[in-house]
C-alpha cells in the first residue's frame, strides 16, 4: 500500500512534465489521452487505498523523502493515510478524470490545447499533495501550487485583459487568506513545536499547547480557508474566475481548489472543538455566505456566474455544518457537491460549446430539443443541487438542515431561506437556458448540436453518481445500516466529542418532506415565472432601482473594496511614485550637480599656483596614507 500511495500524485506529475517538454510531438488527441490517463490511473490505484481505510484501519503515515531537519524543525514529505484523505483523493481523481477526458472535445480547437491538459495535469498533482501530506507544511505547499495553477488556468486566455484580471483578482486575494494560513502555522509550530498531524492531532493533545492561543490559531487557519474557499468577506474572486475555459470552472468548483478550505477546518475538528468562538466564526461566516451566494444568483445572467455563486453559497453550506461540529456531514455535502457541480459546469460548457461562446441566458432558449443528453443530465444536476429525493444534494443538504435544526435555529432557517433560493435560482436558469423560444442569432441556431461523445459521457457518468450518490450516506435516524457517517465519524471523533443527532426518524422525514416541499413550491414558482408566463430576464438597462438593482450589483461588493483599497493604494503608490521621480530624484541629480559644483569652488582656492602650497599638500597627503597604513 505504501509504494501505491507514493505513486498517486506521481503519475499528474508525470504527465505534467511530459506534455510539457515532450508535447510538441504528440497530436492533440494524444496528449489528451495522456493527461486524462494518468489521472485514471491515479483513480485506479486510489481505489484500494480507500479500502483499507474501510474498516477503521488506524492512520499510516508513508515517508516519500527526507525534506527538512533544521534544529528541532523536522518535516518530511510523507503522506497520511485515513479516511478523510483518501476520501478526498477517490473524488477528486475520480471527478478530475472526467474533468479531462471531457476537455479533450471542449479545447480541442484551442492552440494552447497543450499548455492547458499540461495545467490540469499540475493542478491534480497539487491538489493530492494538499490531502495526502501529513504535515501543516507539506500542505500549504500544496495550497499555493493549486492558487498558482488557478491563476494559470483562469487567465489562460491571457491575450484578453479581462481574463487577465480575473486572474490577478483571484491570486490576490488567495494571498489575503494565505497570510492568515501562515501566520496560524507559525503561531502552532511555535507553541506545540511541531506541524505533523500526528504530532498534532493523531497520537495525542499535541494542539493543547496552544494553549489561550487556541482561539487566534483556529481563527488565523479559517482565514485561509475563506480565501480558498471563497466565503465572505474573500468571495468575490470565485464568481470572476468563470474567465477561464469551462473545465477549469468544473476543476476548480468540484474536485479541487475550493474544497481545500473545508479539507482544512475538518483535518483540524480537534482545533476547532477546543474554541467555541472559533466555531461560531466558521459557522457565521458559512451562514452569511450561504445567503449572500443565493441572493446574488436570483438575478445573475450568465450561465456560469449562476453556477458560480451557487458554489458559493453551497460551501457556505458545508462551513456552517463545520463549525456546527458536524464535521462529516459537511464532507459528505462536499463529496455530492462534486457530483453535480462538475455535472452542472460540464453541461453548461456543452450548452457554451453549441452556442458557439454565448454565455448569457437570455440569449438562448429552446435547447431542450437540440441537445437531449445534455438537457437531461443538465435536469440531474438541476434537481440535485436543488435537493429533491432521491437525488444526492437531498441527503447531504437534509443532513444539514436537520443538524441546524437541533443546534441554532436562526442558522437553520437562514440556510433554509437559502436552500429555498437555491431551487428557485437553478431553475429559473435551467427553463431560460432549455425552455421556451430559441433567442439567439439565426446563425446560432443553425449551428446548434448535441456534443461529442468523448463530452457527453462525462455528464452521463456524473448524473449518475449525482442520482445514487446520496445513498452511501442516508441519516443515521432513517439509515444505520448505511455507514458512510460512521465510518468518518470513526476517524474525526478521535478527542472530538460531536454533537450527534437525536433526531427521531419520524421528525428527520418530516423535515425532509417539509424541505422538499418547499424546494417544490420554488420549483413550481420558477415554472410559472419563466413557462407559464414567458417572463424573460430583464436586459441589463431595464433592472429597476431597488433590492432588484443591489442584487444584481452583487451587493456592490467590488465596488465596495474598489473605494476601500484598491483606489487608497493606487493613489498612494502614484503619490509616491511621483514623490520619487519629482521630487527625490531631481533632489538627488541636482543635489549631486551642486555638491561636484561647491567641492570645485572649494577645491579651486587650492589651486593657486604657488609650488610651496602644493608641496605643503604632498607631504600632508603622504603623512595621512603612512598613518593608514
Amino acid at each position: 500500500m505504501e509504494k501505491l500511495v507514493s505513486l498517486i500524485p506521481l503519475f499528474p506529475l508525470i504527465g505534467f512534465l511530459f506534455i510539457t517538454f515532450f508535447g510538441k510531438n504528440l497530436s492533440k488527441n494524444a496528449a489528451g489521452a495522456l493527461a486524462t490517463a494518468m489521472i485514471g490511473i491515479s483513480f485506479i490505484l486510489a481505489i484500494p487505498v480507500f479500502t483499507t481505510q474501510l474498516h477503521g484501519a488506524h492512520p499510516v503515515m508513508v515517508k516519500v523523502l527526507d525534506w527538512i531537519h533544521v534544529g528541532s524543525f523536522h518535516v518530511d514529505i510523507s503522506f497520511v493515510v485515513d479516511p478523510l484523505s483518501t476520501l478526498y483523493v477517490l473524488f477528486i481523481t475520480g471527478v478530475g478524470s472526467l474533468i479531462h477526458l471531457y476537455s479533450i472535445g471542449y479545447m480541442h480547437e484551442d492552440e494552447g490545447f497543450h499548455r492547458f491538459m499540461s495545467y490540469l495535469n499540475l493542478f491534480v498533482f497539487f491538489m493530492l499533495l494538499l490531502v495526502l501530506g501529513d504535515n501543516l507544511l507539506l500542505l500549504f505547499v500544496g495550497w499555493e501550487g493549486v492558487g498558482v495553477c488557478s491563476f494559470m488556468l483562469i487567465g489562460f486566455w491571457y491575450k484578453d485583459h479581462a481574463n487577465n484580471d480575473a486572474a490577478k483578482k483571484a491570486f490576490v486575494m488567495n494571498r489575503v487568506g494565505d497570510l492568515g494560513l501562515l501566520l496560524g502555522m507559525a503561531l502552532i509550530f511555535i507553541q506545540c513545536g511541531s506541524l505533523r498531524y500526528e504530532d498534532l492531532f493523531i497520537n495525542g493533545s499535541g494542539i493543547a499547547s496552544l494553549g489561550k492561543y487556541t482561539t487566534l490559531a483556529a481563527i488565523l487557519l479559517f482565514i485561509g480557508a475563506m480565501g480558498k474557499s471563497a466565503q465572505f468577506p474573500l468571495h468575490t474572486w470565485l464568481p470572476d474566475a468563470m474567465a477561464g475555459p469551462t473545465p477549469v470552472s468544473a476543476l476548480i468548483h468540484a474536485a479541487t481548489m475550493v474544497t481545500a478550505g473545508i479539507y482544512l477546518v475538518a483535518r483540524c475538528s480537534d482545533l476547532y472543538a477546543m474554541s467555541e468562538i472559533a466555531s461560531s466564526v466558521v459557522t457565521w461566516a458559512g451562514v452569511i455566505t450561504a445567503i449572500l451566494g443565493a441572493s446574488i444568483a436570483l438575478t445573475q445572467n450568465d450561465i456560469k456566474k449562476v453556477l458560480a455563486y451557487s458554489t458559493v453559497s453551497q460551501l457556505g453550506f458545508m462551513f456552517a455544518a463545520l463549525g456546527m461540529g458536524a464535521y462529516t456531514i459537511a464532507v459528505f455535502h462536499v463529496v455530492t457537491h462534486a457530483f453535480f457541480k462538475a455535472l452542472l459546469f460540464l453541461g453548461s460548457g456543452s450548452v457554451i460549446h453549441a452556442m458557439g461562446g454565448e454565455q448569457d441566458i437570455r440569449r438562448m432558449g429552446g435547447l431542450k430539443g437540440h441537445m437531449k443528453t445534455t438537457y437531461w443530465t443538465f435536469l440531474v444536476g438541476t434537481i440535485a443541487i436543488a435537493g429533491i429525493f432521491p437525488f444526492a444534494g437531498f441527503f447531504s443538504k437534509d443532513q444539514i438542515l436537520a443538524h441546524a435544526l437541533e443546534n441554532n435555529m436562526p442558522v437553520f432557517i437562514l440556510l433554509m431561506l437559502a436552500a429555498a433560493g437555491t431551487a428557485f435560482y437553478m431553475f429559473r436558469m435551467f427553463y431560460l437556458t432549455f425552455h421556451g423560444d430559441f433567442r439567439g442569432t439565426h446563425e446560432q441556431e443553425h449551428h446548434l448540436h448535441e456534443s461529442p461523445a468523448v463530452m457527453t459521457l462525462p455528464l452521463i457518468v456524473l448524473a449518475i453518481a449525482s442520482t445514487v450518490g446520496g445513498f452511501m450516506g442516508f441519516p443515521h435516524a432513517i439509515g444505520e445500516s448505511i455507514h458512510f457517517h460512521h465510518w468518518l465519524d470513526h476517524f474525526l471523533d478521535g478527542t472530538v466529542v460531536l454533537a450527534h443527532s437525536h433526531m427521531s426518524a419520524m421528525t428527520e422525514i418530516l423535515l425532509a418532506l417539509v424541505a422538499m416541499a418547499i424546494a417544490g413550491g420554488m420549483i413550481y414558482y420558477a415554472y410559472t415565472t419563466y413557462i407559464v408566463k414567458n417572463t424573460m430576464a430583464l436586459e441589463d438597462d431595464e433592472i429597476p432601482a431597488g433590492i432588484h438593482r443591489l442584487l444584481w450589483r452583487k451587493y456592490a461588493f467590488d465596488e465596495l473594496y474598489e473605494n476601500i483599497f484598491r483606489r487608497p493604494v493606487d493613489q498612494l503608490s502614484h503619490g509616491i511614485q511621483h514623490w520619487i521621480e519629482d521630487k527625490a530624484l531631481l533632489m538627488m541629480v541636482d543635489g549631486t550637480g551642486s555638491a561636484a559644483k561647491g567641492l570645485g569652488h572649494w577645491m579651486k582656492g587650492w589651486h593657486n599656483g604657488q609650488i610651496l602650497t602644493y608641496l605643503i599638500a604632498i607631504v600632508v597627503g603622504l603623512i595621512a596614507i603612512l598613518y593608514f597604513i
